[in-house]
């Protein structure tokens, strides 16, 4: 359906007209913003051009918005965590200008991994979802998940003959966040499978892990020692590691509450 071109509209067919345009074109953006953008620039005399480029800047951006909202929904992040959020001050073992300019995401741009090693507590799963967050808001095709869900998945579909499409569809992210990757040992077949994982995305694609052990403790996750020391080359080579420390930021927090409602008892 054409719209009819007329000169001399009212301003009340114009509003019409524009409105229908919108819907037609699919452009919500303008559709919701123009009247307060068109009295605004009206206020502010702007121009033709002017007026036109808020516009079009006006759904750019909400564009741009709701594709970050989809990335960042498409990732399965199990709750909302952000860099502005994060507390550095309650954990000094964390390098917060290794962490902003990470957030910048060159590293998953050159397919690098990061892995983030800590105790409970200690803010690694933060900062695991904060920085798959930023990277989803840049651009970035990102997925999170537990490592022990992964590994179940991969055994599955091995047992149903879909492996391949299942690798495949875990290598083709820009970023895979593994989270609580040494909560329990898994047995050989379980640790080949997570390592045919990481070789599909090695040197192409980024991997970013959270663990509550040191590498020298992985023996217990991955009892095979030399697939332990293949699947750790695979994760450090090239990479950033952050050491969160021991000392857990929740246990301190919920500590200084409980003694706070003490001193005002």
């Amino acid at each position: 359906m054409s719209i009819p071109r007329q000169r001399g509209l009212t301003e009340q067919a114009a509003t019409a007209a524009i409105d229908h345009a919108c819907r037609m074109l699919r452009l919500p953006t303008i559709r919701s913003q123009f009247p307060e953008l068109a009295e605004t620039a009206g206020r502010e005399q702007m121009s033709y051009l002017g007026f036109l480029s808020e516009l079009l800047l006006a759904e750019c951006d909400d564009r741009a918005r709701r594709r970050s909202e989809r990335r960042i929904k498409a990732a399965g992040f199990p709750r909302d965590k952000s860099l502005r959020k994060f507390d550095f001050d309650a954990n000094p073992n964390i390098d917060a200008a290794m962490v902003h300019t990470l957030a910048k995401c060159e590293w998953i741009k050159k397919g690098l991994p990061l892995c983030l090693i800590g105790d409970s507590g200690t803010g690694k799963s933060h900062l695991l979802i904060a920085l798959g967050t930023e990277a989803a808001m840049a651009g970035y095709r990102v997925k999170y998940v537990l490592a022990t869900k992964l590994v179940n998945e991969l055994v599955e579909a091995a047992d149903e003959k879909q492996l391949t499409k299942t690798i495949a569809r875990y290598g083709r992210v820009d970023l895979l966040c593994i989270d609580e990757l040494g909560y329990m040992e898994l047995d050989r077949r379980g640790a080949e499978l997570l390592f045919q994982v990481l070789t599909e995305r090695e040197e192409k694609n980024s991997v970013a892990i959270a663990s509550n052990e040191s590498f020298s403790g992985w023996t217990k996750t991955f009892t095979d020692p030399r697939l332990c020391a293949a699947i750790v080359d695979r994760l450090t080579f090239g990479g950033n590691i952050i050491e969160t420390g021991t000392d857990s930021y929740r246990l301190a927090t919920t500590r200084a509450r409980a003694e706070q409602q003490l001193a005002t008892s």
